[in-house]
């Protein structure tokens, strides 16, 4: 007998969300649950970055009511099993900043979530809460990269969470990420792929070591969260200026670039592009919104590394990062960094091969997209992925 099971995957960087309290946070939480009430899934992973913002120290009580509000309201009543696990504590050899919320509904019986102590999946009831530094927590696998993967930075919350799962019979791994930022666009301007790309690669080829080596058999996987890739920023700033003259600004009498001038050569010598360490002002912003979202996808080339193990659902929404902040201009870019697709939900191949086994019937199909598009929801669109399970008791 076949059994289909909906569930509903979400990445979220709440950083913006701690940074600017209460302005945005319940139009955040409204779209959320209108996403949720949507598609009525069964099964709901969220997963969470930088949670605390960049002032976690202070704002770490407010993320505490935060995941509170969403474990207690009247939306997510239905779901009567819940699992949720905040790394909270500042011990900087693990602090990851990370969050996930995993929601069961009523109807769903059958489901067991795996204790890595015991090497076993067990069945789970009621609320089950971990807040802090996570150690000891036997459902829950995570890690800090360790410092050579950042030898550019003086501090690191990034890292990975993973919890593994069998629904119906389908056992799967669900991987929280966050990988490094491009700390200067100059820099990243520098080389193609840039020094952040490696980064990130050699980060990411880390987890997927990680959840295949042999302390636990392999399983089909996801991994979602903010993965920080970025348009290969040297060929697309090329592209952008084959028409304009290109003036570099040295620093003083050193040979340190500190700006990047973009000049039309007719049009009184307009201003095209602008790029500073935190700046990049280009001035036909609709260049990065949807109907321009395949041209833009040839610069997306940081997962294109991992097609032996990866996959991934078409892109059809617009970069994810970085939205403006401010309120009235929910669809505007910020002109801080190139605007991305920072926000991705991957999966191994044997994992997109079973999100796919319905696509025949003709019902609901895999659906990948933005939360709020319209909406201010902080600098960064929460992603999801919606797709129906399809198992076979037997």
């Amino acid at each position: 007998m076949e059994t289909f099971t909906d569930v509903l995957l979400v990445t979220a960087n709440v950083g913006s969300l701690f940074d600017n309290l209460g302005e945005i946070e319940s139009d955040w939480l409204h779209e959320l649950y209108k996403t949720i009430y949507s598609y009525k899934p069964q099964f709901i992973a969220l997963h969470f970055q930088e949670v605390g913002g960049k002032d976690y120290m202070v704002n770490m009580g407010h993320a505490e009511n935060f995941f509170r509000s969403i474990e207690s309201s009247q939306e997510m009543k239905d779901y009567d099993r819940v699992c949720i696990y905040v790394d909270n504590q500042f011990q900087a050899d693990s602090f990851t900043a990370l969050g996930s919320m995993y929601f069961i509904h009523k109807t769903l019986n059958n489901i067991y979530q795996y204790d890595f102590n015991v090497k076993d999946f067990k069945s789970l009831s009621g609320q089950n809460k971990y807040v802090g530094s996570l150690e000891g927590v036997t459902t829950v696998e995570k890690e800090k990269f360790p410092k050579n993967f950042w030898p550019d930075f003086k501090w690191s919350r990034k890292g990975f969470m993973r919890t593994r799962w069998i629904i119906h019979n389908q056992g799967l791994d669900l991987v929280n990420v966050h990988l490094f930022h491009d700390a200067s666009n100059l820099t990243a301007c520098e080389s193609s792929p840039s020094i952040y790309s490696a980064n990130r690669k050699n980060a990411l080829r880390y987890i997927i070591n990680r959840i295949s080596d042999s302390c636990c058999s392999p399983l089909p996987f996801f991994l979602f969260g903010d993965f920080n890739f970025r348009l290969d920023t040297l060929s697309l700033v090329q592209h952008l200026s084959t028409t304009a003259d290109v003036q570099t600004v040295k620093k003083d009498s050193s040979d340190k670039v500190e700006r990047i001038i973009c000049e039309e050569k007719d049009n009184d010598h307009q201003v095209l592009l602008q790029i500073e360490e935190k700046l990049f002002a280009y001035l036909h912003q609709a260049y990065f919104r949807e109907d321009n979202v395949p041209s833009l996808l040839k610069y997306d080339k940081e997962v294109a590394a991992f097609h032996d193990v990866i996959s991934e659902e078409e892109i059809t929404f617009p970069p994810s990062y970085p939205y403006s902040e401010e309120y009235t201009k929910p669809t505007q870019y910020m002109n801080t960094r190139c605007p991305a697709w920072c926000d991705r939900i991957l999966m191994s191949h044997s994992a997109q091969e079973f999100i796919h086994r319905r696509d025949d019937d003709g019902e609901r199909s895999v659906v990948y997209n933005t939360v709020g598009p319209d909406v201010c929801m902080g600098d960064h669109k929460p992603v999801f992925l919606f797709f129906s399970l399809r198992t076979n008791n037997h």
